[in-house]
């Protein structure tokens, strides 16, 4: 591991202006990640920025909905009351990342900027588009078991990891960032980028801003919410599959549905299409097969991945029946 410097600041306005000061510093939080990719030469921040003395760890309502700072745990969100009682998706979500050492140390932020697991990323030996731009992408013929179906480029086919993430595209979250600028809202949906011909950009964060808070709008999904995950091992693995379903329903008539999946692109992929298909619909068995059958328009397979083409369809059905039972 390389040198670097090491800085703690106490406010959101003191972190902007050490950022500012070096651009090229780190933001550390729980550290799940970045200590990972720094042991292994992935990135060499040549300073680290610690941000737990920021005040952005409340879980708050608003007059919208619901707010939620950059800095709560995923523990802390996954067991707060308000959200299990008016959002139990994302708890749901959380519940089934990583490990409960993981989940006391993750935070909201951090699980939002986490990078992708794939093992050519991860392996500084091999050829990696989004670690090193132009060396190639390794994982297309080569070893792509947990690689994306949808949204890929002939650059990179990696996956985003998270789980939470895809509860929060299904709720129409609002990214809110700070910067020396002022303060900006993303739609959760346009806040992850897919790969294109520059894989090595995760997202739409410009330089020196700080992720300060997530806000969730208010809905009618508490009844009948489902987040499904489908894994090699019942705990501590990452998605082969998930599906984050939500569904309204009045009279047995689907009034508003959210389908969103994971394990399947390099952001988190809503299914509108499976969504439109839904709504207006009675809340059945054979409308779930109807709508789940074209989950895959668009999907590619790229050789060892490719039984996800049938997973996904399966695992909305699933989650569309336990969200509804």
């Amino acid at each position: 591991m390389i040198n670097f410097d090491y800085l703690r600041t106490a406010s959101v306005n003191a972190t902007l202006n050490a950022i500012k000061r070096e651009p090229r510093a780190a933001f550390i939080a729980g550290g799940t990640n970045l200590v990972d990719l720094m042991k292994r030469g992935v990135t060499s921040p040549p300073r680290l920025i610690d941000i737990n003395n920021l005040p952005l760890k409340n879980i708050e309502r608003t007059s919208s909905g619901i707010s939620i700072g950059a800095l709560a745990t995923n523990s802390a969100v996954a067991v707060n009351e308000m959200i299990r009682s008016d959002f139990p998706l994302l708890s749901q979500a959380l519940h089934a990342g990583a490990s409960p050492q993981l989940r006391n140390m993750a935070t909201v932020g951090g699980n939002m900027l986490q990078r992708t697991r794939c093992t050519y990323f991860y392996d500084t030996t091999m050829p990696c588009n989004k670690r090193q731009a132009g060396s190639g992408c390794g994982a297309i013929g080569g070893y792509n078991r947990m690689h994306a179906i949808f949204g890929a480029s002939d650059k990179c086919i990696a996956v985003h990891p998270s789980d939470m993430c895809v509860a929060l595209v299904a709720l129409n979250a609002t990214v809110v960032v700070r910067s020396a600028k002022g303060e900006r809202r993303i739609p959760f949906g346009d806040f992850h980028r897919l790969p294109a011909d520059t894989p090595q950009t995760d997202n739409q964060l410009k330089a020196g801003e700080l992720i300060t808070a997530v806000e969730i709008p208010s809905n009618k999904f508490q009844q009948h919410s489902f987040y499904l995950k489908i894994r090699d091992r019942s705990s501590y693995a990452f998605a082969l599959v998930s599906v984050a379903a939500a569904l309204s329903i009045e009279n047995n008539r689907i009034s508003d549905a959210r389908i969103a999946a994971g394990g399947v692109a390099h952001k988190p992929w809503r299914l509108l299409n499976v969504e439109k298909a839904l709504i207006g619909q009675p809340a059945s068995v054979d409308t779930f097969q109807k709508a789940a059958s074209i989950a895959i328009q668009g999907a590619k397979g790229y050789g060892q991945n490719s039984f996800k083409l049938k997973l996904l369809p399966q695992a909305i059905i699933q989650a569309l029946e336990t969200a509804t039972s």
